[in-house]
């Protein structure tokens, strides 16, 4: 095995991604770069590390064999100075193992596992590492995780073993290469629907879009006692809340044109509670944004339903109505957010 890959090795080149946690990327990249500078001098590897606030990152080194084979050596042997630094600062007495976590794509795990676990095992014996290849692909991806662990020794022996079969049985199809998540996920929208950003890929959310799509239709609306106008094209007259009901209830504020109309709604007794809101919150937040005057009726004995009348121009009921229903669907789906 050995003398096939230092002999085909010069000519051939590879690519082996690591998955480090940021405190490893740390340490590897060093004060200003010099540790990572003079592992990619030495070494002849390129190395590159991924970019991002994320929790994760990937560490990506492609050249011939030996560079990579020796880029290997000088990370193994970097973390472990790094175990026994933090072991002299501890009470800690048995010295834990150097542990890297390689990521190959899901095609070439079959070819490293063996049949029957034949291949990892003669790995695990042959070179004395921990070698345990993950049953679930990382998100968004079509690529596993492969941890090996043990001395620095057994790890760049057990790495040497694994570039042989994955240059024996290259991936097949196309890979779909992990990307770690940023620590906070962001979310984008776009046409309307809500995506959450995983890696390089937006996948839709659709909680978030229904939130999105509330937003959206809102937005024309200002409040009222704000300058600017309520509904894009047409002049409302704008006063401050209280103003605004005063006028709506007398009937020389109703020949603000367009001309005021009422609408009924009946909501059953449990869903009025949402509505109306603590003290009174909700039904006030709807009355100033739809500029609407609002009237819930008593409830009547006997009856399970109660009578909201409202009152305004044709765009303030339809919006009155829209801030009702949409108070009413967040308290049937739970997401009350709204």
């Amino acid at each position: 095995m050995e003398s096939k890959v230092s002999e085909g090795g010069l000519n051939v080149t590879l690519t082996i991604r690591l998955l480090m946690h940021g405190k490893e990327v740390g340490s590897i990249i060093g004060k200003k770069g010099e540790t990572v500078k003079k592992m990619r001098e030495e070494s002849g590897a390129r190395i590159n590390i991924s970019e991002g606030n994320c929790p994760e990152r990937i560490v990506t080194i492609t050249g011939p064999t030996d560079a990579i084979f020796k880029a290997f050596a000088m990370i193994a042997y970097k973390f472990e100075e790094d175990i026994i630094n933090s072991m002299s600062n501890s009470t800690a007495t048995s010295k834990p193992p150097v542990t890297l976590r390689l990521v190959v794509p899901a095609s070439q795990c079959g070819s490293l596992i063996g049949k029957g676990g034949s291949k990892i095992k003669e790995i695990r014996e042959s070179t004395g590492a921990q070698v345990q290849v993950a049953g679930d692909m990382l998100p968004n991806s079509t690529e596993r995780a492969v941890t090996i662990s043990g001395t620095p020794d057994a790890i760049i022996q057990c790495v040497k073993q694994i570039c042989v079969v994955m240059l024996e049985s290259p991936p097949k199809g196309a890979t779909i290469p992990y990307r770690p998540k940023p620590a906070s996920t962001p979310v984008i929208f776009a046409g309307g629907q809500a995506y959450t950003i995983q890696g390089q890929y937006a996948i839709p959310h659709p909680d978030l879009t229904k939130l999105h799509q509330l937003a959206m239709q809102q937005t024309p609306f200002t409040p009222l006692g704000q300058t600017t106008p309520a509904f894009p094209g047409e002049k409302l007259p704008l006063h401050s809340s209280e103003e605004a009901q005063n006028l709506m209830g007398q009937s020389s504020g109703l020949d603000a044109s367009p001309p005021a109309s009422t609408h009924e709604l009946t909501i059953p007794n449990d869903l009025i509670g949402c509505i109306i809101g603590r003290q009174g919150t909700k039904i006030n937040e709807i009355r100033q944004m739809s500029g609407a005057q609002i009237k819930i009726a008593n409830a009547t004995e006997g009856s399970s339903e109660r009578q909201i009348t409202i009152t305004g121009t044709p765009a303030n009921i339809s919006l009155a109505q829209y801030l009702i229903n949409a108070r009413l669907t967040s308290e049937v789906t739970g997401m009350g957010t709204l």
